[in-house]
């Protein structure tokens, strides 16, 4: 089997943690990959914590958008789940985009997001 680290980039973006308010991620620089997802991990849910995910995309890292539905492909339910992971993979064009954790009731949810770049333009990827 061929070895897949040596082809993608990893980046975190929000770390694992305990989260109890809405939390944007940090801006991923898609710049030199042609391809991006998220991987949306949780945890134990305190107090029935509702969160969902969604993603913003932005050309400079500094003013965000929501992303359109059609741009965005994703297995996380509308609410995310405990001890779950989840794909939201990215179609858009912009150069940076961030994942938005977004509480709509309870107390909290331990969550973490990380993004996987693919099709790099140079390999290996460091």
């Amino acid at each position: 089997m061929r070895s897949l680290a040596a082809n993608i980039g990893a980046r975190s973006s929000i770390d694992p943690a305990v989260q109890s308010a809405s939390a944007n991620g940090t801006g991923i620089d898609t710049l030199g990959f042609g391809s991006l997802a998220f991987l949306v991990q949780t945890g134990a849910i305190v107090g029935s914590g509702a969160f969902g995910v969604t993603l913003e995309d932005s050309d400079d890292n500094v003013t965000f958008a929501a992303v359109a539905a059609e741009q965005v492909k994703s297995n996380a339910p509308a609410v995310l789940t405990a001890s779950g992971t989840f794909k939201v993979g990215y179609h858009g064009f912009k150069r940076y985009v961030r994942p938005v954790l977004t509480k709509a009731s309870g107390t909290s949810i331990a969550a973490g997001v990380a993004a996987v770049l693919g099709r790099a333009a140079s390999r290996p990827v460091a």
